[in-house]
């Protein structure tokens, strides 16, 4: 699972250098809302990414562990209880699972999307994230009582690391939490939408194994993307 290797080592080479703290989730319970985590704007403290601020949501699975050794929340920024009004938000969620463990074909697509979907069964309570998955967006309305009690974004974290451990693929989560607002958000959801793009070509791949690669309209992601050229070629050989 080199897939989306070369972009999760770009992503984190944007990061070097920046004043990323390790938080500690040891402790760090709170309760999920399930279905019922509805915050109205009156009840909300601020939006992170509301409006014209940007709410990027980036995730990458891979099988290398120096990627991902551990479970590790890291916040880049302004905790939840620093945070005053609407600002930029950006949220990373680099998975490591089992070296072919995923499977192959069609199976392999599915497998990751479920990875994927698992932000659609988070809900922190107090932390509601409205996702946006045509546009790309994943901004969160954060309660005035959330705050009160003491939400942060080590509560958080634990309870996505909780959630995304329940699919049995997963061997750990590095997850990167994104508050600073001189962020070079642009860039990161220009390699979220590239992370995007790999998964949408490993799905064309196997909806189309008899194409031809020079007319394909993804041929460049295939030349660019370890591994993907090598998927294609070892299904068009099973056809």
């Amino acid at each position: 699972m080199k897939l989306y290797d070369e972009t999760i080592k770009c992503i984190m080479s944007s990061l070097e250098g920046a004043p990323l703290k390790q938080l500690d989730i040891a402790n760090a319970n709170w309760a999920d809302a399930g279905d019922h985590n509805l915050i109205l704007r009156a009840d909300m403290a601020y939006e992170l990414g509301g409006g014209t601020c940007s709410a990027v949501s980036a995730m990458g699975v891979t099988a290398n562990t120096e990627l991902v050794p551990s479970d590790e929340v890291y916040l880049l920024g302004p905790d939840l209880s620093e945070i005053k009004v609407d600002q930029p938000y950006a949220r990373i969620a680099l998975v490591r699972v089992a070296e072919d463990s995923l499977g192959d074909g069609n199976v392999l697509y599915n497998a990751i999307r479920k990875i994927e979907y698992v932000r659609y069964h988070i809900n922190p309570e107090g932390y509601m994230t409205r996702i946006s998955a045509s546009n790309g967006r994943e901004p969160v309305r954060v309660s005035k009582e959330a705050i009160e009690k003491g939400l942060g974004f080590a509560q958080v974290g634990k309870l996505f690391l909780a959630t995304y451990h329940e699919n049995k693929n997963i061997e750990a989560v590095k997850l990167i939490f994104i508050t600073q607002p001189d962020f070079d958000y642009k860039s990161l959801a220009e390699q979220s939408r590239h992370l995007e793009e790999i998964t949408g070509t490993i799905d064309h791949i196997f909806k189309n194994v008899t194409m031809d690669c020079g007319s394909c309209s993804l041929q460049q992601i295939c030349d660019e993307v370890e591994g993907l050229r090598e998927l294609h070629f070892k299904e068009r050989k099973g056809v």
